[in-house]
């Protein structure tokens, strides 16, 4: 039965690890455009990032979204790294991205004209149509049948073709953070979290404390949606950093180029060449240039015993449509419920 008004959060295992894989699902995507500037390091990154085979196996070209001119990237990543790591340059041999269902799902677009980019976060418990499967959550398709049935359902569920995939192991957050001398986030009150205080205004902080920063949600007026709001904040403000990096900074640009390699996968469709390619279409991308929003949810509820997302399906269809028309931003601004704004709790 669906509730209109959602029921308090629940603590689930894991959950502050998938916070931690959307910061690097959104470095994989703008650090093409971030390294515009010094498109040596492309190369680099290139060689040092895993590949997945067959991402796009048995989708017929006539059966998908048509193209929009943009260059969209399917991300998800999963909470992998108890034991061993299932993507990155650290994966076991014989590991499956698809054994496990995905903790994060987003949609990472990139302006034909390199002018601007938007992020889209589909929450992995939205009550989906899985091809082949029924009603399902939208994180069971990754479970069921790997990348290929994620892109189906992605695609069916947005009408937004999906040009690359790629996945995200959590654990190497803090090193990226680190690698750039840390990120500035400003906190709307005081508040702590894992032994790390957080005074209300700016905190600088370091891997460790924006771990913490971004897991915290007891405490928090809003509990998960003010933790959400923190991961977009972190990610933002390791964009701006990583933004700063490239020009004041190129040894610490080169250690957070080559630490991506450690924590993510992407399709063999995305060669060194397509790399190359994307980096200079958006070398003059900014962090300002992006805009970060969560699919619309029109409620909580529960399928037998399971706890599900609806999602507003009028509010989505003007989303996806602003997702291939280039005109999040827009949307964002009309449903600020939406969008990442203000200071976060």
């Amino acid at each position: 039965m669906r509730n209109a008004v959602p029921p308090p959060p629940v603590k689930r295992r894991r959950t502050g690890r998938r916070l931690l894989v959307t910061a690097l699902t959104l470095a994989l995507v703008l650090l093409l455009a971030v390294a515009g500037a010094a498109v040596y390091l492309v190369s680099s990154v290139g060689n040092d990032v895993p590949r997945i085979p067959d991402a796009f196996r048995g989708l017929a070209a006539a059966d998908r979204p048509a193209t929009f001119g943009g260059t969209t990237f399917l991300l998800v990543g999963t909470d992998s790294r108890a034991e061993e790591p299932i993507t990155g340059a650290g994966a076991a041999p014989d590991a499956d991205g698809g054994s496990e269902r995905s903790d994060v799902i987003m949609l990472g677009t990139l302006a034909p004209d390199g002018s601007s980019a938007s992020v889209v976060s589909i929450p992995r418990d939205s009550w989906v149509e899985i091809p082949g499967r029924g009603m399902d959550k939208a994180n069971a398709a990754y479970a069921y049948g790997g990348a290929p049935l994620l892109i189906e359902t992605v695609e069916q569920l947005t009408g937004v073709r999906v040009d690359h995939f790629g996945v995200i192991d959590f654990a190497g957050f803090t090193t990226l953070v680190d690698s750039v001398g840390g990120i500035d986030v400003t906190v709307a009150r005081a508040t702590s979290n894992a032994g790390v205080d957080f005074a209300a205004g700016e905190n600088h902080l370091d891997g460790t404390q924006a771990l913490a920063y971004v897991r915290q949600r007891y405490g928090l007026p809003n509990g998960d949606l003010d933790r959400a709001a923190r991961q977009q904040n972190a990610i933002k403000a390791l964009l701006e950093r990583v933004q700063a990096t490239a020009t004041s900074d190129p040894a610490a640009l080169y250690s957070f180029a080559t630490s991506v390699g450690d924590a993510v996968s992407v399709d063999d469709s995305l060669t060194n060449t397509a790399l190359v390619q994307l980096a200079v279409a958006n070398r003059n991308l900014r962090g300002s240039d992006v805009a970060f929003v969560t699919a619309p949810v029109a409620g909580l509820g529960r399928e037998g015993a399971q706890s599900v997302v609806y999602l507003d399906e009028t509010r989505g269809q003007e989303l996806w449509g602003a997702v291939r028309d280039g005109s999040v931003r827009q949307f964002a601004e009309l449903n600020p419920g939406a969008a990442l704004g203000g200071t976060p709790s």
